[in-house]
């Protein structure tokens, strides 16, 4: 899986741009622009990916009380949180639970539901300072939306290193030339970022008839033969195409890069929820309110 560049090689069609969306809290620790979403972008489009969040840098001063998203429910998919600067705490139903610093990733599969929150850490809240997250959800096949959940907390330490032309990547999951990332996905996925080290371009090829999104974390950047992108900004190829990916940019520039196999099942999404069928939807409504998806963990008491 993944195919080595040749130098000859074509480039992958742009199939559109997606401009940055206005901010929007999500409880009051998370500042977040919606990059997709359903509403967005066709859902079919952005398979096997729902919707991803950016919060981009902002300075949060010290405080007393943590900030965050106080309990609440998913199924059907996973959630994967990228923390790039700052901290993260996770506590949920089935017993997963970390803290998740600079430079981590926390993938918390959902599936057939748990209840979960989400606070800046002990740490930075007391000492505050600069935090910039991006959450992703991604979608299960209809087989595996109704198994066991799974929590993974992967330290920046743990992903390989690539080399990809001026810039330097880091191979979060699946495969990318000879290496593999450490996260244990549900369907073929290939994820990375890469920041670059000096101006010049980095450029790699991806299996052909997959879904790939590019989004521009910092700096502005030019894809392909010319298409110039901003930060914030997302590209989505179109995957009948056959080709490469180069992206150009300056010292200092990072992206994320999302890489997956369609799934081409319905999707149906409503809230915290992302199933095949609006029947399911209720269902899993019904099931949370009957406390079916489990409850956190009371916390130590401070004493």
């Amino acid at each position: 899986m993944n195919r080595q560049l040749a130098s000859t090689e074509s480039l992958q069609a742009i199939a559109q741009v997606v401009a940055p969306r206005e901010t929007h809290w999500v409880g009051d620790g998370f500042h977040v622009s919606t990059v997709f979403s359903p509403y967005l972008v066709d859902a079919q489009t952005l398979s096997p990916f729902v919707l991803m969040d950016h919060a981009a840098p902002r300075t949060f001063p010290a405080a007393k009380r943590p900030r965050g998203v106080g309990e609440h429910p998913h199924r059907g998919f996973e959630t994967v949180t990228f923390a790039y600067q700052g901290e993260v705490a996770h506590r949920d139903s089935h017993g997963g639970g970390g803290t998740i610093g600079s430079g981590d990733v926390q993938w918390m599969t959902a599936a057939a539901g748990v209840v979960h929150e989400e606070f800046h850490s002990k740490n930075f809240t007391a000492s505050g300072g600069i935090f910039e997250m991006v959450q992703l959800w991604v979608n299960l096949p209809a087989k595996l939306k109704m198994t066991a959940p799974r929590y993974q907390q992967l330290l920046g330490t743990t992903f390989p290193t690539l080399r990809l032309g001026s810039a330097q990547a880091r191979l979060i999951a699946g495969p990318l030339l000879d290496k593999h990332g450490p996260a244990k996905t549900n369907s073929p996925i290939t994820m990375f970022d890469m920041e670059f080290t000096e101006d010049g371009e980095a450029t790699f090829a991806l299996d052909e008839g997959t879904t790939t999104l590019l989004f521009m974390l910092r700096d502005d950047a030019t894809v392909q033969d010319g298409q110039a992108i901003s930060s914030g900004e997302l590209v989505v190829f179109d995957r009948s195409t056959a080709g490469s990916i180069r992206l150009a940019a300056e010292n200092g520039a990072r992206a994320l890069i999302l890489n997956g196999e369609p799934l081409n099942e319905p999707v149906v999404a409503h809230g915290p929820f992302v199933m095949n069928t609006k029947a399911e939807i209720a269902q899993a409504m019904r099931d949370y309110q009957n406390g079916k998806m489990g409850q956190l963990p009371l916390k130590e008491s401070a004493g």
